[in-house]
């Protein structure tokens, strides 16, 4: 790899500790979590110990945060998918601090990410329907600390909705 391939790969954060069998790895467990070792080390043509040593690293080292379950939102009540843009009273770091920790709190909340433009935060949320997102806006979304003004984006439809990571 080229020094300038190198500076490339630091300045957009590229993995290089890896290997492409440790990619080969992840994209196995991305696509499947419930793979079993003998079928992931079948998968990557490596002996089911030395897999399960290489899961465990990627693990240690941070690359495998965990494993879920994705659930279907629509069959356990909450199909309306909802961004909100949130505008905080002051950008000051004790007004940002008191709004993250209140977010972290409400299960409701599934996303909140700090955004640069013209809004400070952007949330995401499910519920069942309008009058359920009414209800949310009214006693979870304008009671989070230095609120000052609020943009709803009702979902419409789902077009992609995927967490995983082109590798």
């Amino acid at each position: 790899m080229s020094s300038e391939q190198d500076q490339s790969d630091d300045q957009f954060g590229a993995a290089r500790d890896i290997d492409r069998i440790d990619l080969r790895i992840l994209r196995a467990l991305q696509a499947d979590g419930r793979i079993s070792n003998l079928k992931l080390a079948e998968t990557v043509h490596l002996s089911p110990t030395a897999v399960l040593e290489r899961v465990k690293r990627l693990t240690r080292d941070g690359y495998i945060l965990g494993y879920e379950a994705r659930l279907n939102p629509a069959k356990l009540g909450a199909g309306m998918m909802v961004f909100i843009e949130v505008l905080l009273d002051r950008t000051a770091p004790d007004v940002m601090d008191n709004f993250k920790a209140a977010v972290q709190v409400r299960p409701e909340i599934l996303e909140c990410h700090l955004v640069a433009g013209g809004f400070d935060y952007l949330i995401k949320t499910r519920v069942a329907d309008m009058p359920a997102y009414r209800a949310l806006l009214a006693s979870v979304i304008w009671s989070l600390p230095g609120v000052r003004e609020t943009r709803t984006y009702a979902v419409m439809e789902e077009v992609k909705n995927t967490s995983a990571l082109a590798l």
